[in-house]
């Protein structure tokens, strides 16, 4: 066991203990350590780690929940709240998924806050954050070289999501998470579009290794722009995918009005 790894939750000390465990965790969820849903370790284990008795534990987690930030789950335990929501109800989904130019104003959007992110992550990750994303990385390249859709869809998501979360940018951590919610449950994400200009899916890798390899190199500007061209080869490949499948609907309708005639 590493005894030198920072611990989750630290020791703290009697004064104003309950309001101190409130603070403490109230940051955590602010800072995106703590994201929608994620499960709270149980009061004995908060007990332990920030050397408090239980009661004050359970004190603080009902300020919590009567502020609406943690939801209490008798006989599960208790979760953050879910803060964000997603980014869109079910039916304007649905109706991005109908028209290509409303799909286009979801990547212009994304374009604009992940070469921001990037920028960011290139400037201000830490080593712990560094490490989150090499690990990616060799999830990516494994289910690449396995030929994985469902594994490379998830890793694909748990990259740009890590980038995020390396911006150190609360604000921007929490306004992506609803966007990567929609892609994790296969929402404005798909593999089919996405290889529309490369069978292979080998620029898509490169891309995300030249992305990753500028924010280890803390280059802003340089992981910037390889966020910009991935963003950007992603919105040219939903363009040709639209024009090939719109052919392939005038072509079959041609054929079916063939097979009437003769």
């Amino acid at each position: 066991m590493n005894t030198d790894a920072t611990p989750l939750f630290d020791p703290i000390g009697h004064e104003s203990v309950s309001a101190t465990i409130v603070k403490r965790i109230e940051e955590m969820i602010v800072t995106g350590v703590l994201k929608d849903g994620t499960r709270l370790p149980s009061e004995r284990s908060l007990a332990e780690a920030m050397q408090v008795s239980r009661p004050k534990v359970r004190e603080a987690l009902q300020q919590l929940e009567a502020s609406d930030l943690i939801q209490v789950r008798h006989g599960e335990g208790s979760f953050v709240a879910p803060l964000i929501g997603t980014a869109m109800s079910p039916a304007l989904v649905e109706l991005y998924a109908r028209h290509t130019t409303a799909f286009s104003n979801y990547l212009e959007f994304r374009h604009e806050q992940e070469c921001f992110a990037a920028s960011l992550a290139a400037e201000r990750a830490t080593e712990d954050d560094l490490s989150i994303l090499r690990a990616i990385m060799e999830d990516i390249e494994q289910a690449h070289a396995s030929g994985d859709a469902e594994t490379s869809r998830s890793a694909d998501v748990r990259f740009h999501s890590a980038i995020v979360d390396a911006s150190h940018n609360s604000l921007l951590i929490h306004t992506m998470a609803s966007i990567y919610e929609l892609m994790q449950k296969n929402v404005f994400y798909n593999r089919k579009f996405l290889r529309a200009m490369d069978g292979s899916g080998e620029k898509l890798l490169q891309q995300h290794r030249d992305i990753a390899e500028a924010i280890f190199a803390h280059d802003p500007s340089r992981a910037a722009e390889a966020a910009s061209a991935h963003i950007e080869f992603v919105a040219a490949s939903f363009k040709v995918s639209v024009g090939q499948t719109k052919r392939e609907l005038v072509s079959r309708r041609r054929r079916a009005m063939l097979e009437i005639s003769s």
